[in-house]
């Protein structure tokens, strides 16, 4: 009988596979990780000027310190001084709790955006409401969770953070305090920063475009069911907006399609509407509370706020 035999070579083919697998793993884990949890500043002097320009709106008196002095009188559902105007109502819609904020400012620049911890980058997130506290907003809903993707256009404040884009819609909010829509496949961000836009959101998609829903019933956010908590931000005209945020994902509420939500948007008189992140970044936030009830919580099942990338506030 021949004696079999096994060479060195051969010996260490299961190490050397051991040794592959290890490797890979490892690769695998560092690149999930570095998607999804590990924070990363993309771009150091876009977030300083941020910062900087940040810090000095609440030092100089303009913005949020501004609209959060004596003068402001405050309800429950109202907030009124010299330069905003917000009322808060929520109804009922298809088995829906739905929070609809009607906001009129005296100019523009008391419609802004926070980034969380005041820094540009993936995987930097924060709630909605610590975000809204920390820049003294009277209202506030959380934004396009910019970080969660490498691509789609981010001016923020008229800094211009990321040109990357595709042939997404994306919402602008102009100088002149009006909101439009254009595609990325047909507009660079350099041009829409060069004309003075002072926000660029790249969720999507667009609800409502001069005064008529551009929604069906068949159109959905990818990955993401029927029916949903949702957030909206739209213009009734200028410097006269709609911020609004329905729960969903519960026995109380049960969510809605984006036809549903459009729909919302049109009975509030929005001439331009645009949906935002939603499922469990859903957030409301108003005279110091969040109003909404939020499900992302950790690991998205939980009945509480999920931390974002940025938020859209007044103040």
């Amino acid at each position: 009988m021949k004696k079999k035999t096994v060479n060195a070579a051969g010996r260490k083919r299961p190490w050397l596979f051991i040794l592959y697998m290890t490797v890979l793993v490892c690769f695998t884990a560092y690149v999930m990780l570095d998607t999804f949890v590990l924070p990363s500043v993309e771009s150091s002097s876009a977030s300083s000027a941020y910062a900087s320009e940040n810090s000095k709106d609440q030092s100089s008196g303009s913005g949020s310190s501004e609209s959060s002095d004596d003068s402001a009188v405050t309800t429950d559902t109202t907030y009124k001084d010299d330069n905003i105007q917000v009322t808060l109502t929520a109804k009922r819609v298809a088995d829906t709790a739905v929070y609809i904020a009607d906001v009129k400012v005296s100019d523009v620049s008391y419609l802004k955006s926070a980034l969380a911890q005041n820094s540009y980058g993936r995987n930097i997130k924060e709630t909605t409401s610590s975000m809204a506290s920390s820049n003294n907003a009277v209202l506030a809903i959380n934004g396009d969770y910019y970080g969660f993707r490498d691509y789609g256009y981010v001016l923020r404040n008229g800094t211009l953070y990321r040109s990357e884009g595709g042939d997404s819609q994306d919402l602008v909010v102009n100088s002149d305090g009006s909101f439009s829509i254009i595609n990325e496949s047909e507009t660079s961000a350099e041009s829409l920063e060069k004309a003075g836009a002072l926000q660029v959101y790249s969720f999507g998609p667009a609800l409502v475009n001069n005064s008529k829903i551009l929604v069906s019933d068949s159109d959905e956010v990818a990955q993401s069911m029927n029916s949903n908590p949702r957030t909206a931000i739209g213009m009734v005209s200028p410097l006269h907006y709609v911020f609004v945020v329905s729960d969903g994902r519960t026995s109380e509420s049960a969510g809605l399609s984006l036809k549903e939500l459009a729909q919302v948007m049109k009975d509030a008189g929005c001439t331009v509407a645009y949906n935002l992140d939603g499922g469990g970044s859903s957030t409301m936030y108003f005279n110091g509370q969040v109003v909404n009830n939020p499900t992302g919580g950790r690991g998205g099942n939980g009945s509480s706020e999920r931390e974002v990338s940025d938020i859209i506030y007044i103040g």
